[in-house]
């Protein structure tokens, strides 16, 4: 190992947001096992500055990379295993492995061959945690190994293995006849959801009313082909989640994904955005600012430069400020919710 070799670090939100936690019951399991884990040696943990109590940066140390490696199973080959995969009469699709050092147990490449020898040209498409129990008798050892070199571009496929990621079920309320060829959004969080399907009722601003789940909603995208073929086409996907780096990022990294399969990208709903943005006085306290979520606020276009003020800050807006109650109190319900454009006359 180089004398400028650096630890690998993560920021602890984006941790978190990769990782689906979402709830907090999930969040607080998570800061918990990281806690442990720091005393076990494991990793060393960055608190946010002069709040202690709340985990900024996770790192690992150099000295147990190895160990995190064994544990996943992404071990450097011996010299013994590196000559067996430069010798193995492996199928066309793995003729790499001879030139290429992957940190993949031999074993497991081994699995993959037999698969690929023996699959049946029309086998049929099926999910990648199904194929992945088939081949290695465990369920999540695919989703692991996709993210790895072996997988790499001009490589391995999931295509090659005849499966796919399956989007996660996305709850939704079907929207009043009268709105069947207009938009849809998706909200973040339950209580929004709820407050929004009971107001489109009366407004008729949307076909489908949709529960992202926060950060499920960057699987779940790839779940909107079931809902556009119940509407009877595609149509606008508008989105609106808590204005946070979190909130932000969900729908963008939707968005790349959704567009990625040729789906309609995820825009914001600017008119929702605009209204949560008028409760900056109450903005609660968040994580120290990072400079990199000004470029997330970009996707808000107008009113990007008014969220950043807000973040900068190191504050967030929840949502749940333009619930139920905040559009029955304000004589909201007449508005023109469907709108996706902020204008002082709303």
């Amino acid at each position: 190992m180089g004398e400028n070799a650096r630890p690998f670090s993560r920021d602890w939100e984006r941790l978190l947001d990769d990782a689906g936690l979402v709830s907090a019951a999930d969040r607080g399991e998570a800061e918990a096992e990281a806690r442990s884990l720091k005393s076990q040696g494991w990793l060393d943990l960055r608190t946010v500055r002069y709040k202690p109590h709340l985990i900024a940066r996770v790192f690992i140390p150099l000295a147990v990379e190895s160990r995190w490696a064994e544990a996943f199973g992404f071990t450097p080959p011996t010299d013994e295993e590196v000559r067996q995969i430069a010798l193995y009469p492996w199928v066309p699709e793995l003729l790499f492995l001879r030139e290429a050092r992957i940190n993949i147990p031999f074993e497991d490449l081994q699995r993959l061959d037999r698969f690929l020898r023996n699959r049946s040209s029309d086998g049929a498409i099926v999910p990648v945690k199904e194929r992945s129990l088939e081949i290695f008798g465990d369920e999540k050892r695919l989703d692991m190994l996709s993210a790895s070199a072996l997988f790499r571009e001009g490589r391995l496929s999931l295509a090659n293995l005849r499966c796919e990621t399956v989007g996660e079920p996305l709850a939704w309320k079907r929207g009043p006849a009268t709105a069947a060829h207009k938009p849809v959004i998706v909200l973040e969080n339950a209580a929004t959801w709820h407050s929004y399907a009971r107001w489109n009722e009366r407004t008729n601003d949307f076909s489908a009313v949709i529960y992202g789940g926060g950060n499920r909603f960057v699987d779940g995208v790839l779940f909107l082909p079931e809902i556009f073929r119940e509407l009877g086409g595609e149509r606008p996907v508008f989105y609106f989640g808590d204005l946070d780096p979190a909130g932000l990022a969900i729908p963008q990294r939707a968005s790349r994904r959704s567009q990625a399969c040729d789906l309609p990208s995820v825009q914001p709903h600017l008119w929702s955005y605009e209204k949560l943005l008028a409760f900056s006085s109450v903005a609660s306290a968040s994580a120290d600012p990072d400079p990199a979520v000004e470029a997330l606020c970009h996707w808000l276009g107008p009113l990007a430069g008014e969220a950043w003020r807000i973040l900068f800050q190191g504050k967030r807006l929840a949502q749940e400020h333009i619930g139920w109650g905040f559009i029955m109190t304000k004589n909201t319900a007449t508005e023109v919710a469907g709108s996706n454009y902020p204008t002082s006359s709303i």
